[in-house]
């Protein structure tokens, strides 16, 4: 679990609560409350929360700004998986939840320009999300079915050249 994680659920039970209890963000992330304790402790060391022991946590100014980032990177990349591929929502949210901590900016940044593209051309959205509905049902999922690389492949690392002993003078 990673402190971003904590930072999230303790993001959206602040929006509900008010205020974070350990049992709380322990209960939204399946997780024991001494771990918990000792995330929030972490976080508050970097001055993402306030937290004491047996109190409960509430975001501080750069904690509230890093939590929306998180927030707001987890819904793209969601509404892109539940828009644009037609996943349903609980393979979505799993899947973004772990997608949102590894995506480069940029790469974020085109997929959210894509979904508002298909999604601001109502004729084009139509036709592209039954095409590929169609495509869909044509192509059924294989177990065995392996991807097909598109592209150019990775340029290989060269290996050093061997070096030759050195001579004693």
């Amino acid at each position: 679990m990673k402190l971003e994680d904590y930072l999230e659920a303790i993001y959206w039970i602040v929006e509900d609560k008010r205020v974070a209890r350990a049992r709380d963000i322990a209960a939204a992330l399946s997780v024991h409350k001494s771990t918990v304790t000792s995330a929030l402790r972490s976080l508050s060391r970097k001055g993402l929360v306030n937290y004491s022991a047996y109190e409960a946590a509430t975001l501080t100014p750069k904690g509230q700004e890093m939590a929306e980032d998180i927030v707001r990177r987890h819904e793209i990349i969601r509404g892109f998986f539940v828009q644009i591929l037609a996943l349903d929502d609980k393979l979505a949210d799993a899947n973004a939840c772990r997608m949102e901590h590894m995506l480069d900016p940029e790469v974020l940044e085109r997929l959210a320009s894509f979904a508002k593209f298909v999604n601001e051309s109502p004729g084009t959205r139509r036709e592209f999300l039954a095409g590929f509905e169609k495509y869909l049902n044509r192509h059924p999922k294989s177990k065995k079915q392996t991807s097909k690389r598109t592209g150019p492949r990775p340029a290989r690392k060269s290996k050093p050249a061997a070096r030759s002993p050195k001579r004693k003078k």
